[in-house]
Formats: structure tokens, sequence, C-alpha cells
């Protein structure tokens, strides 16, 4: 049995390696990207000099538990580097993200950064994206015309739920978890779900990523964009 949360730490560990001082850091979301948060959070402790950037309000919560100085997506231009989780990659660096449900700070934090650094799991790299359902963030008055065009592209759609009820996230909207089987073309598939009207934001994280780090059992594997 792989130890996951070990494999998870280790990539963490050699993800804060490329911190240093006077970093904005954009901070993710999610159980890989919360074990980075920790480790950034020993590292201020002793004296590193950065500020945080939250992509969610639970991350917020734990940086603040942390002493991590941090800053309103308001108040910065740029981010030097983020380090953030995946639900799937692929060695080209596509990703599927918002298992959390946070995809939409995600990537507003992601297309501000210099530098997006991947952590995961030794179980998160596939050949093609798609094993690990789509997330997409609807504005409520439009999901049933949505579910609706995902159908049109081949794929089925649910909403996701909490205690049988729509999950709401941050910003009020409903996630529908769309399965496309493998895709063969994610970019595609990217800008076809942006088209539809209603759509705010999808777990599709085209050329965004600089880099993933997967930990594999007891060591680390770098995977660069090309």
């Amino acid at each position: 049995m792989k130890d996951l949360k070990n494999e998870k730490t280790l990539a963490a560990k050699e993800a804060v390696k490329y911190l240093s001082n006077g970093q904005i850091v954009g901070l993710g979301s999610g159980s890989s990207a919360y074990i980075a948060i920790a480790e950034i959070g020993e590292l201020v402790k002793n004296g590193l000099n950065i500020k945080g950037v939250p992509t969610s309000e639970k991350t917020r919560e734990l940086a603040e538990s942390l002493n991590i100085p941090l800053l309103k997506i308001e108040e910065v231009d740029a981010i030097d580097i983020t380090i953030d989780g995946a639900d799937e990659f692929t060695t080209d660096l596509q990703l599927i993200k918002g298992g959390g449900s946070f995809l939409l700070k995600e990537k507003v934090v992601a297309a501000l950064s210099k530098q997006e650094i991947i952590i995961t799991d030794s179980t998160k790299k596939v050949e093609f994206l798609g094993k690990f359902t789509v997330p997409i963030e609807v504005i409520p008055y439009a999901q049933n015309y949505v579910l609706a065009e995902i159908q049109k592209l081949s794929g089925t759609g649910k909403i996701r739920l909490v205690d049988d009820e729509p999950l709401i996230t941050e910003q009020g909207n409903v996630l529908i978890d769309g399965d496309f089987g493998l895709i063969q073309d994610p970019a595609l598939l990217a800008e076809q779900l942006i088209k539809i009207v209603g759509v705010v934001e999808h777990g599709l994280f085209i050329n965004i990523a600089t880099t993933v780090i997967m930990g594999v059992d007891d060591a680390t594997e770098v995977f660069l964009k090309k």
C-alpha cells in the first residue's frame, strides 16, 4: 500500500524550496496544498519573509492560524509563485482541478502567477485526463441549460450535492461535475465549455502549470513545462 500522505508531504517539502524572501505566494486549496501551507508556516516561523494570497476561506483560515502574512487578491498585480494541488495531471502538465470546489479562485490566482507549482501523490498522474470528472462552476439560473449543453458535447453532468442539497461555492454558484470519458483534446473541451452561457469557469487547467512535483514512494519526480 502506498503512503499517499507521505508522497504529498515529500512533494510539498520539495516545492517550498522554490520560495525566497520578498515573494508574493499563492496558497492553494485541498489536501496537498494544506500540507504545503503547513511547511510554509514553519518557514515563516523561522524567518522567511513572504506574503500569501489564499485561494479559499479554508486556506485563509489555515494560513492565519500559522501566522503567514496575507494579501487580498485585489492588492496584487502579480504573484511570484503559487503552490497548489490537482486531481489529475498529464506529463505535458494539463490538469483537472476543483474537486474541493475552489477552482474559480484557484484559476484566478494561477492566472496571476509567474510560476504555478503543482504537488501531487503518484495516483494523480494519468495518460489522458477524464477519469476524474471535470468540475464546472455555473450560475444557478443556468444550471439546466448547461446540463443540456454538456450532453451536446457527448458528456453527462451531475450537480454536486452536499446533504442532498446543491453545493454552493464561495461565489454563490453551483458545481456541475462533467463526465466526458477520457479526454483526447483537453484544450478543445476547455474552449467549448467556457463558451457555454452561464458557465463561470471550469476545472480544466490548460497550459497553466509550470512545474508538477509528484511524490513517488520515498522520492519525488519533477515534470517541467516544455
